[in-house]
């Protein structure tokens, strides 16, 4: 089983020092949070490159002047003139006339910002699309990289799910999971907490807790006439669209049981998700002598995104902690899988390994689309997202049938192209942009 990452960048003494971080997904919420543990704490990190997908390019341009960023890239190209005028506009409005940061953009502009020299590169991107930067900034922590020895702070559950023996593979060459990869998601960032109390070899399972999102205790019936507005609505986080939307189906939670099975090497079998409507305790872990242990603390991701990029060290004052002089109660409920199916067909998929994960994820990712666009029922989402996994098997287009150690990044691409008309054949939509991602 693999824990954690050790800090390669702190000194034996006088604390840890600074270090250079690369954000990736920076105008999204993980990477607006990112820039604030960054702000409160200069003394820790310094941001040195930013990157985002080029739908907000003044934001993107007022967080690069903020951080003095020596490199911004946006995956839209059609952005950069926009991008470039707010840069211009941004740093005469500051009175910095000379400052300009190198400028990049493209579909492969923010795989090249992922391997820049670096001590942590956050992933916050969300989707697939988070695949590609995950294993750069991999291959750049490798020994001879140009960031030999950095860490991959991981937001983008989608890298290890759709990639899964590729990240292992790459992680392996910068030094293995245990050095090169923390993770950033509230779940896994507890349970990485929790290992700490306890050898590997003294784990009996790993414990998920799920909110149940707007929908819990609802039935499958109940589920049919959902809208994209109730599906938005989370009890406690906000957070962008597909995800959300990907919270309300627990397809969200599914990916993270694959995810915490390639990250801390435990068998699926031993990954448990317990409804938690408080989202209080984060996850658990419990040890063979019956004993649990509980990452607590109010709904924030700053706590886990302080982590990953401050791991092993915490960051003072990262978040709010729980306030015990309040009279408060946390309740826990086993996981509906007849109402919400999209858990077990989670582990389904990454028992089967090779490309299937990837084909799950993509064939949601194209659902949510349609669904958020009224062209489908909610309940649609994971029983199309079945069907197309049960399709995949048989069909050449989907890469059905290669090994994990063959794995290479062209079979999970094709996988997720077929994925991605497949769905919208089941759906009869008409193919949207998305589907040639």
């Amino acid at each position: 089983m693999s824990t954690p990452p050790s800090d390669p960048a702190a000194p034996e003494r006088g604390g840890p020092a600074q270090r250079r971080v690369v954000v990736l997904g920076s105008t999204g919420s993980i990477g607006v949070q990112a820039l604030a543990v960054v702000a409160a704490a200069p003394e820790r990190f310094r941001v040195t490159a930013l990157a985002a997908g080029g739908s907000d390019p003044a934001l993107l341009a007022r967080q690069a002047l903020a951080t003095g960023a020596e490199h911004v890239a946006v995956a839209d190209e059609a952005a950069l003139p926009a991008l470039r005028e707010h840069l211009a506009a941004a740093a005469r409005a500051a009175g910095r006339t000379g400052w300009s940061p190198e400028v990049d953009a493209g579909a492969d502009a923010v795989v090249r910002t992922a391997a820049l020299p670096a001590d942590v590169v956050l992933n916050g991107i969300t989707g697939s699309v988070g695949l590609a930067p995950s294993l750069a900034a991999l291959e750049a922590a490798a020994p001879g990289g140009a960031a030999e020895g950095a860490v991959l702070a991981l937001a983008n559950k989608e890298s290890l799910v759709v990639g899964g023996p590729l990240v292992l593979s790459a992680a392996e060459r910068a030094g293995g999971m245990a050095r090169a990869v923390v993770p950033v998601d509230s779940e896994h960032s507890a349970i990485a907490q929790c290992l700490r109390g306890g050898r590997a070899d003294e784990v009996r399972r790993l414990v998920l807790t799920a909110s149940g999102g707007p929908f819990r205790g609802r039935t499958r019936a109940q589920l049919e006439g959902v809208t994209p507005e109730q599906a938005l609505a989370h009890p406690n986080f906000a957070m962008g669209r597909v995800i959300t939307t990907n919270s309300a189906t627990l397809v969200n939670k599914g990916l993270e049981v694959v995810e915490a099975h390639l990250l801390f090497g435990v068998p699926m079998s031993r990954v448990d998700v317990v409804v938690h409507p408080q989202q209080v305790v984060h996850s658990m872990v419990e040890f063979v002598d019956g004993a649990t242990l509980a990452q607590a603390s109010p709904p924030s991701m700053l706590i886990p995104v302080a982590l990953g990029l401050g791991w092993p060290d915490r960051v003072p004052d990262a978040g709010p902690g729980c306030d015990w002089t309040r009279a408060q109660s946390w309740d826990f409920e086993p996981l509906d899988d007849d109402a919400f199916p999209a858990v077990r067909l989670a582990r389904e998929v990454g028992a089967a390994g090779g490309t299937a994960p990837a084909v799950y994820n993509a064939a949601n990712e194209e659902c949510v689309e349609a669904f958020l666009a009224g062209r489908a029922r909610f309940t649609s989402i994971v029983d199309t997202v079945a069907r197309v996994v049960d399709d995949a098997a048989s069909a050449p287009d989907a890469s059905a049938g290669v090994p994990d150690g063959r794995l290479a990044l062209d079979d999970v691409l094709a996988a997720e192209r077929w994925a991605r008309a497949r769905a919208h054949e089941l759906l009869g939509t008409a193919t949207s942009a998305g589907a040639g991602r």
